[in-house]
């Protein structure tokens, strides 16, 4: 399974099964988290067999069954914190989904109920993803459509005569995970220079960092360049 088919299969899962996570599996997630932190100075911590912190109480929105997995994203409180987190998290999901694992992105009410990560002064506990074996595969959810997000040199909207690379890099973007599927991003092309914004809302830097992973995966970043 190669990184767009791992987009497409991806679907938020919120039940599990019983099934523990093979140590081969764990050692690959393990081996990929620690070199995205030491490229992008988080600190994402994966923990595995936790029966006690995360229960349908921990969410703020959406209930959970059967979790005992998930990827904490904590890094150092900053304006560019959580793009970065969607960003490099993404990764680890979609890796999780060539492994044959299901997954949820989640927003805590209460970092305090996480007593398993750590968290450094200075450090912000941003939200988890859940990992693990779900009892479904999830379903594909209602999305924009392409000429809903794409500008052309600033202020136009446009469905057609756009270059095949940026479309497929936004079809993929479309298919990124987003807080209550609102989907506030947009991906403004001049040239080969693409620039990627987000729009007023709840948690849509987060949101942001994951599109933009997506968009590189679909467009192939020898494609563009991103706008300063």
């Amino acid at each position: 399974m190669d990184l767009m088919e791992a987009i497409r299969a991806r679907h938020s899962v919120r039940t599990y099964r019983d099934r523990p996570i093979e140590q081969d599996k764990r050692d690959d997630l393990q081996r990929l988290v620690n070199e995205l932190n030491a490229e992008s100075g988080l600190s994402m911590q994966l923990v595995f067999d936790d029966t006690d912190t995360f229960d349908e109480r921990s969410a703020c929105y959406g209930l959970f069954s059967g979790v005992r997995n998930y990827l904490a994203l904590v890094g150092c409180k900053s304006f560019s914190l959580e793009e970065a987190c969607g960003y490099f998290g993404e990764q680890v999901v979609l890796r999780a989904q060539q492994l044959g694992l299901n997954s949820c992105w989640a927003l805590l009410a209460d970092s305090r109920e996480c007593p398993n990560v750590r968290v450094l002064p200075g450090e912000e506990l941003v939200c988890v993803v859940v990992l693990g074996y779900g009892t479904t595969q999830g379903v594909p959810r209602q999305s924009k459509s392409p000429e809903d997000v794409i500008r052309i040199a600033g202020d136009h909207v446009v469905d057609i005569g756009v270059p095949q690379w940026f479309h497929d890099g936004v079809v993929a973007a479309l298919l990124a995970p987003t807080a209550k599927n609102q989907q506030k991003f947009i991906f403004a092309l001049d040239g080969k220079e693409v620039d990627a914004a987000s729009l007023p809302g709840q948690h849509v830097r987060l949101d942001l960092g994951i599109a933009k992973l997506h968009f590189e995966i679909g467009a192939g970043t020898d494609s563009f360049d991103w706008a300063p």
